[in-house]
């Protein structure tokens, strides 16, 4: 049985006091969340205070990204190695924004989660298509695409203790979601790949989060889909009560 995770991407909002605000509004206002994993992912300036201040909690952090080497002569990047020291046990690693406007390519989300394993991180791995790939009906080809690249090398076991976040570009921050069909067809589509490329446990166990607008009114519906295990949520990660409804929509 794979454990659901509920993680709250930031993204580049908040200030320090406002995401310890935040996340005393999410563990006071839920004291306990049921079988779930429950993320939040504050900037890099944040993510030792906030680290620290959850240590006696259910909430787990996660970094919003990593450089693929663990020291050296890289101005304005963090290694493995630090956010492991900062505290944080996740990593997300490939989001769309991070593609779009960083020109990260599946080779260097490739080395990215090997140095996430190297440093004992979990790579929260995201992959996804844009409208136009939609449209031109090459859905399939780029998922399979972003992870035959981007899981290069990298062992059944490893890829077990991954987990994979499928968010469609043209539903991230854009208030559209993908249809519940739409999202099921892609997980399932994910998890045959996956079982194909390193064996059916190996694709059993991984764990796919659906990302795009997910907020309280669609949350429900996408949850309970047979292979959704939880969500990368963006705008309402920043709001607790909305967290909250989000967390508790969970299914059982």
């Amino acid at each position: 049985m794979r454990t659901q995770i509920i993680a709250g991407n930031w993204k580049m909002n908040l200030t320090l006091s406002q995401a310890i605000e935040l996340v005393d509004g999410i563990r006071y206002g839920l004291i306990f969340p049921g079988e779930v994993d429950v993320l939040v992912a504050p900037p890099f300036l944040c993510l030792h205070r906030v680290a620290e201040h959850l240590q006696e909690s259910y909430i787990g952090v996660a970094a919003q990204n990593l450089f693929y080497e663990d020291q050296g002569a890289f101005t304005g990047e963090c290694s493995g190695k630090q956010i492991r020291d900062a505290g944080a046990d996740y990593v997300i690693i490939g989001h769309s924004e991070r593609r779009q406007y960083f020109g990260e390519t599946n080779e260097i989300v490739n080395k990215k989660i090997k140095a996430a394993f190297r440093n004992e991180l979990t790579p929260i791995v995201c992959i996804g298509e844009t409208l136009a790939q939609r449209e031109r009906n090459e859905v399939a080809a780029v998922i399979e695409r972003q992870l035959g690249m981007g899981l290069v090398d990298l062992t059944a076991g490893e890829v077990s203790r991954l987990i994979i976040a499928y968010e469609p570009v043209w539903a991230i921050g854009t208030g559209k979601t993908a249809s519940p069909d739409q999202v099921e067809e892609v997980h399932r589509l994910i998890r045959f790949s996956l079982s194909m490329k390193f064996g059916g446990q190996t694709g059993e166990a991984v764990r796919i989060l659906y990302g795009g607008s997910v907020n309280p009114a669609n949350s429900k519906e996408l949850l309970a889909l047979p292979n959704v295990d939880g969500a990368l949520v963006g705008g309402a990660s920043l709001k607790a009560p909305d967290f909250i409804e989000i967390i508790k929509n969970i299914k059982s």
